[in-house]
């Protein structure tokens, strides 16, 4: 490992690039050289919040160890494919791509040149995910519900309601699951902003997966049932609450024979922090270190062929909507 900070930029600096900045500016293992954005004054705004430079992508390219790409989903592949090129690692925000097949493509090529490409999946990386995997150790999941919801948003984000918000699901219980993916069904209204989503593996764990644009408050949650506990965790909050019964027991009081089975909620003390942040420290941690990323393109990937399956049937029209007469 060198001694010296890792020389990183970002690509692409708006509402999402634009925190990758911040957070770079504040890792003491990086040194945040230059940003690039095709809107040149909010590039300049953000270099000089930041104190970098603006750069053009090549240039940022010959002087990045590694960058953030966080431009529209549609330019991923070809800014991707320039960072692997120059032999750049790099952080692709979600989701990876639009074409699965081009992803391929990309991470084939990133092997070839011995390229780091981590994926932005940024909830694996909240404080109450990494303590729902470590309270799980080993319990098998059973179910997995998550919900996903929020009002309309004031500006477009491009992706629909699968790959932009129930993605970051898709890719937690994906991590949860330990076999293949057995059956798909998924069905979607409100011209897109609402979809649900159910998935069954072949070990028997099923999966519901509801993610809105539509909705009235801000909702991010998962529900983890093994046969043991319920775990419950606010993504939003940092929190998770574990709930299980103890075992039944008979006690004897004033000569009278009583039944007792009390429930048990554990909630695990969890330290507070900035996902983002997290996620690209262990980015810069990689990079340095020449290890695997916690999300790597090949989790992204099944990730978004996962997302183009649920979009799919969720937003497909159906052929008839006439309802049979009941039958009296």
């Amino acid at each position: 490992m060198s001694d010296r900070p890792l020389s990183v930029g970002v690509v692409g600096v708006g509402s999402m690039g634009r925190n990758h900045a911040r957070v770079y500016g504040s890792l003491p293992g990086a040194d945040l050289v230059g940003v690039t954005d095709e809107a040149t004054d909010r590039a300049r705004e953000v270099a000089s919040e930041y104190g970098t430079e603006v750069h053009s992508l090549s240039a940022l390219l010959d002087r990045a160890d590694a960058v953030s790409v966080a431009v529209p989903t549609p330019a991923h592949a070809d800014v991707v494919r320039r960072c692997i090129d120059a032999g750049v690692d790099v952080l692709v925000e979600k989701p990876f791509v639009a074409d699965a097949e081009v992803g391929a493509d990309l991470l084939a090529a990133a092997d070839e040149r011995n390229v780091t490409v981590q994926v932005g999946h940024v909830e694996r990386f909240n404080p109450a995910i990494d303590a729902l995997f470590d309270l799980l150790d080993g319990e098998r999941p059973l179910a997995v519900e998550a919900h996903r919801l929020g009002p309309p948003l004031d500006r477009d984000v491009g992706d629909g309601v699968v790959l932009d918000l129930m993605i970051h699901d898709i890719d937690v219980v994906l991590a949860l699951a330990d076999a293949p993916l057995a059956s798909v069904s998924a069905s979607g209204t409100a011209d897109g902003g609402y979809a649900t989503a159910q998935l069954a593996f072949e070990d028997g764990l099923v999966a519901t997966l509801t993610a809105s644009r539509v909705t009235q408050r801000k909702v991010r949650t998962l529900d983890v049932t093994t046969r043991d506990r319920l775990f419950e965790v606010d993504y939003t909050d940092q929190t998770l609450q574990a709930h299980r019964h103890s075992r039944p027991e008979y006690e004897s009081s004033d000569g009278d024979v009583h039944y007792r089975h009390e429930s048990v909620t554990e909630r695990p003390l969890i330290a507070s922090d900035e996902p983002l942040k997290r996620e690209l420290s262990s980015f810069v941690d990689t990079v340095e270190e020449a290890g695997d990323p916690r999300v790597s393109g090949q989790d992204a990937l099944r990730a978004v062929q996962l997302a183009q399956r649920i979009a799919g049937q969720a937003e497909r029209t159906p052929e008839s909507t006439e309802v049979p007469e009941v039958v009296k």
